[in-house]
């Protein structure tokens, strides 16, 4: 009798399951999640009537710094535990705010005493995605001034209303990063971008690297011929040289950067930095940190250093 008992007992437990309603298996993979959000028409209706897009973007999304570091869908949404697809929605379509702070602490931190989370005691909801967007955050290193002004600053800003202070308005916001003066514990350095005179524009990397018929890994390793793994004025201008042979008319425009450290979110009334001699001398501190930027395709930035 016993014997018996231990031969049914696994077949009426295979049974059970079989005949089971198949609603979850396994973990939930982004893939899964795309499966829905992916179309563009996907929309929610709001308990106000008003309706809101829900649709993400995989291409970018793949791209984002988020993605690159294998941070998952349910990472952040962390309140969806399971998927189950007897629902039209398989997820509740309530979910909770994404906390940022959970993975970024530092940086959570310093904004917390910050004038834009201040705002909030005055009605005003100024959550991380409204500057860094929900889905599709990308590595800031490579952002040039211009591009860290529009996408940030510039959505609720405009610097010609104040500054009135401040010579050569237009040479500044061109050229000089908004935190490098608002944030000004967090450090600092100059970046030399690549400028075509002819087109008057940036140049891609990508070009650069190619008139220069070499890639990201060889770069340096072409111009350091003395091999002190810094790009000093003779090879410097070596460079130069070799891009006008490719009829490439280049010059190099420094731009004043802060770095991405977690305290340039802290930014508050008052604390703006004016002393024109802070950047205005030889001496400055940062000439320290002087680099051409190179953009990877994965977004990222490889820096080297430059006399």
């Amino acid at each position: 009798m016993k014997s018996s008992y231990i031969y049914i007992l696994p077949i009426f437990v295979f049974l059970f399951f079989l005949f089971q309603p198949f609603s979850y298996c396994g973990a939930t993979e982004n893939s899964e999640c795309f499966d829905c959000h992916s179309d563009e028409a996907l929309e929610r209706v709001e308990s106000e009537g008003m309706k809101a897009g829900v649709f993400v973007n995989e291409y970018k999304f793949k791209n984002s710094v988020h993605n690159i570091n294998s941070v998952a869908c349910i990472d952040c949404h962390a309140d969806i535990t399971e998927l189950n697809y007897d629902l039209e929605v398989p997820h509740s379509s309530n979910l909770a705010p994404v906390d940022c702070g959970a993975c970024h602490e530092d940086e959570a931190e310093a904004y917390e005493n910050s004038v834009h989370k201040k705002a909030g005691g005055k009605g005003i909801s100024i959550p991380c995605y409204a500057c860094h967007d929900y889905h599709y955050v990308r590595p800031l290193e490579g952002y040039t001034v211009t591009e860290r002004e529009n996408e940030f600053c510039l959505k609720c800003h405009d610097p010609y209303k104040f500054h009135d202070w401040l010579p050569q308005k237009d040479t500044h916001f061109d050229h000089v990063e908004c935190a490098v003066c608002h944030a000004p514990d967090a450090p600092r350095h100059i970046h030399l971008r690549f400028y075509d005179l002819v087109e008057n524009t940036y140049l891609e990397s990508d070009e650069i690297l190619a008139a220069l018929n070499t890639d990201h890994e060889n770069f340096l390793k072409l111009l350091d011929t003395n091999e002190n793994s810094i790009i000093e004025v003779d090879e410097f201008e070596n460079m130069v040289f070799l891009l006008r042979r490719k009829n490439i008319r280049a010059t190099f425009r420094g731009e004043l950067l802060s770095e991405m450290e977690p305290v340039i979110h802290h930014i508050n009334r008052g604390e703006a930095k004016r002393e024109c001699e802070t950047c205005h001398l030889p001496t400055s501190p940062f000439f320290e940190a002087v680099t051409i930027v190179l953009d990877n395709e994965d977004g990222r930035i490889s820096h080297y250093e430059v006399e």
